[in-house]
């Protein structure tokens, strides 16, 4: 693969079908050397399969380690079934107002996921919980005001990382106050920027003071800070707000671009240009490959013929690439015949005791 296409493949993060890796699948990493993998519920059956698919991830990379994936939040937003433990929703953690609560569930979340041989977790939260309506965020919050946010959600980054799992947080610039999942519906925020700087973004300044890792930009139109764009397409949200304002210099990751938020008015390739021109370094594509395949070639066309596009391509590749040698320097999974037993000797049913 020529250094140009490496690099871009490292712009791209893959679902793949089932619990076990499919020839095809095997052949498209082979070919493209996206950046990694993300997990689903379909893709999580058993430790020992887990493990196993995981490992398998891990050895179909040829070159630089892939981030293997997962939105493991806790509450109704978690991947990994029984005999992992099904951490509480944020809304209850916050609920408790214990910071060093907070941590420990953190770094006992990440204590699984490493077991499994999962490196990045596209969590916590940092949207608030500002409309109680919301049919996507709710209890997935952890408070109803910025500073319940900050508080609880540092805490439990910091369990996380210390665990040795790449935190992302999301939804930038803020998902909590929609009325529309952006899984079938493009949602708009009419709030002021007075109103989005004293809400929303507080979560996001403090997750960038204190050098989170990664971030995941909202499929939301906030008018006030672009009129037309949702903020995953938007450069004057992801570079201008993002990178300028707060100072930003971690990776950014796309929340999925087959949701219909975006689906439903772009197309793969438009979709594509937009969101790399915005800023956002990996592009995720979580359940249609094929598309992955198509934005890849278009981007490799589009950075042959414009200088500015390259560009963002190095400056991406740059972000990904640091983190990768951060954090993924082995693999973390255990032996197949052992990870049920190691989960039992981590014996978090006495950690999450405290909310039953």
């Amino acid at each position: 693969m020529n250094p140009l296409r490496q690099n871009i493949g490292q712009l791209f993060l893959v679902g793949c079908q089932s619990d076990a890796l499919t020839s095809d699948e095997r052949l498209l990493i082979e070919e493209y050397q996206f950046a990694g993998l993300i997990l689903f519920k379909n893709n999580c059956g058993a430790p020992a399969q887990l493990v196993s698919l995981c490992r398998a991830i891990w050895e179909s990379f040829d070159g630089v380690p892939p981030f293997i994936a997962a939105d493991q939040e806790g509450g109704r937003v978690h991947r990994l079934p029984a005999p992992f433990s099904h951490f509480p929703a944020a809304a209850r953690i916050g609920a408790r107002n214990d910071p060093e609560l907070a941590y420990r569930l953190g770094r006992a979340t990440a204590a699984e996921l490493t077991l499994a041989g999962i490196n990045l977790n596209f969590a916590p939260v940092l949207d608030v919980q500002s409309n109680r309506q919301s049919p996507i965020i709710g209890d997935r919050a952890f408070a109803a005001e910025p500073l319940g946010v900050i508080e609880i959600a540092s805490a439990w980054t910091n369990g996380l990382r210390d665990g040795g799992i790449i935190p992302c947080g999301k939804h930038f610039p803020g998902h909590g106050d929609t009325d529309k999942d952006s899984h079938f519906e493009l949602p708009l925020v009419r709030k002021s920027l007075a109103e989005i700087q004293a809400t929303e973004l507080p979560p996001f300044a403090e997750a960038c003071r204190n050098q989170i890792e990664a971030l995941m930009t909202a499929h939301v139109v906030y008018p006030a800070l672009d009129a037309k764009l949702p903020a995953t397409l938007s450069e004057a949200i992801v570079t201008g707000l993002l990178r300028h304002q707060l100072g930003f210099d971690g990776v950014i990751f796309s929340d999925d671009l087959a949701m219909r938020a975006i689906s439903d008015r772009y197309g793969v390739e438009e979709a594509t240009a937009l969101a790399i021109r915005a800023g956002v370094d990996v592009l995720l594509f979580c359940h249609e490959i094929d598309q992955a395949v198509v934005a890849f070639e278009f981007l490799c066309a589009e950075a042959d013929r414009d200088a500015s596009v390259r560009a963002r391509i190095e400056a991406s590749y740059r972000r990904v690439t640091q983190l990768k040698q951060r954090y993924l320097t082995r693999f973390t999974g255990v032996a197949e015949n052992e990870i049920t037993a190691r989960l039992e000797r981590l014996n978090h049913r006495e950690l999450l005791s405290v909310f039953v």
